[in-house]
């Protein structure tokens, strides 16, 4: 891999990324508007956290699917459309730079809202610094990289940039239902809320309450640790199938 060669085209990506309103209103505002939503619908008193460390935890959960996942699908489609992957493809760029490059933008964006929501959740709500950061990143990191992967699989089901509204939404309507961002999982039948804790999201809520609040118990950093174990399983397990989605289905060029 070049790094001069994917700096050049994650600079494009971004320079495209912040000439396009579309997607720059999207990935900023519609994760606030959903914040805000959520918060008057939901008391989360059966999560085990305050009102605050619940919903500023949910924030990046929906980070991750709005600015990540929705925008990839988005981007990824219209420069399919537009042939513009065909024509990188057709160059020295390789494979893996092209994608990494169309996903720069989103990853930039998402890094500096998360960033942003700590910040404001340790000074003005009254949350903890991050009691493991290497879990809260790891977390970030994780569900970057498998809602960029879930985006490039989810375009082989997109016609179009204005189909990616409906396309999108069986992912993103099961992570947000089901993964603890709009209602404590605890809440619901145990047998049910099992299931959900395998849904892509779920195991990245959990690791990054864990690392920025300790979870519902306010672990320490050791505790947190000693907690991660299973969703850092159902992350690099979500990684692995997403992985193999976007290499069988993803296509450099529209279907003719």
């Amino acid at each position: 891999m070049s790094t001069r060669r994917l700096w050049w085209l994650s600079r494009m990506e971004l320079i495209l990324f912040w000439r396009n309103r579309t997607a720059v209103v999207s990935a900023l505002l519609l994760p606030v508007a959903t914040v805000l939503l959520y918060a008057t619908i939901s008391d989360r008193t059966g999560s085990g956290l305050s009102a605050n460390a619940f919903l500023l935890t949910g924030v990046i959960g929906l980070i991750l699917m709005f600015v990540v996942y929705y925008n990839l699908v988005t981007t990824y489609v219209a420069r399919r459309d537009e042939l513009v992957l065909k024509r990188l493809r057709a160059g020295e760029a390789r494979d893996v730079e092209i994608l990494i490059a169309g996903a720069a933008p989103a990853v930039v964006v998402a890094l500096a809202q998360c960033a942003i929501a700590v910040a404001v959740g340790s000074l003005a709500f009254d949350l903890p610094t991050p009691v493991n950061p290497v879990l809260l990143l790891g977390g970030v990191a994780g569900g970057i990289v498998v809602f960029a992967l879930l985006a490039a699989a989810s375009t082989a089901f997109t016609r179009n940039v204005e189909f990616a509204q409906i396309s999108t939404l069986p992912v993103m309507s099961v992570c947000l239902a089901g993964s603890g961002t709009a209602f404590p999982l605890e809440i619901m039948p145990d047998a049910l809320a099992q299931v959900l804790r395998l849904v892509p999201l779920s195991p990245v809520v959990e690791l990054v309450r864990l690392g920025w609040v300790g979870g519902a118990d306010g672990a320490d950093f050791t505790g947190s640790l000693a907690l991660a174990g299973r969703p850092l399983a159902i992350l690099a397990a979500w990684i692995v199938v997403s992985t193999v989605a976007m290499r069988r289905w993803f296509r450099w060029e529209p279907r003719r």
